[in-house]
C-alpha cells in the first residue's frame, strides 16, 4: 500500500521528526518522537482503516512491537510513527522540496539505494508500505 505524503515532503522538516544523538544531543529520540505526536495532527497520512492496519502490518515486521502494543497506540501515535519513518527516509536520500525535480527523481530512482519513498505518475510523493 502507498501512502501520499506529499504534503509532509514539501511542507516538514525531517531532520525535526528524525536526528541523530551527534546533531541534537543524547535526549535525539525523545525530542524527535515528541516532535512527531505534536505535529501529527497536521498530516492525518492514515486516513483510512485500510491504511492504518496496512501501516500496522508494517511495523509489526520489525519485530520491535507485538500486536498487542501495536493495537494499542492511539491514531496519534500511529501517525508520529510513520512521520518518524518518512523523515528518516527523506534525511538518508536528501530529499527535500528543493530537489523536487526530474532530475533528481530519476536518478534516486536509478539508484540500487532508492527506497520507500516515490514520485507517483500523478505528480505526488508516496510511501509504500510493501
Amino acid at each position: 500500500m502507498e501512502i501520499n505524503i506529499t504534503k509532509f515532503f514539501n511542507e516538514a522538516c525531517p531532520k525535526d521528526y528524525s536526528a541523530s544523538v551527534a546533531e541534537i544531543g543524547k535526549h535525539a529520540g525523545a525530542y524527535t518522537y515528541q516532535a512527531a505526536i505534536d505535529d501529527a495532527d497536521d498530516y492525518h497520512m492514515l486516513d483510512s482503516v485500510e491504511k492504518r492496519e496496512a501501516f500496522k502490518s508494517f511495523v509489526a515486521e520489525f519485530g520491535a512491537w507485538d500486536d498487542e502494543e501495536i493495537n494499542a497506540w492511539s491514531m496519534t501515535e500511529l501517525e508520529a510513527l510513520l512521520i518518524q519513518f518518512i523523515s528518516g527516509d527523506m534525511r538518508e536520500h536528501d530529499m527535500s522540496p528543493k530537489n523536487n525535480n526530474v532530475d533528481f527523481w530519476d536518478a534516486y530512482e536509478r539508484s540500487e539505494n532508492a527506497g520507500r519513498i516515490f514520485k507517483g505518475c500523478d505528480g505526488e510523493i508516496y510511501f509504500s508500505l510493501g
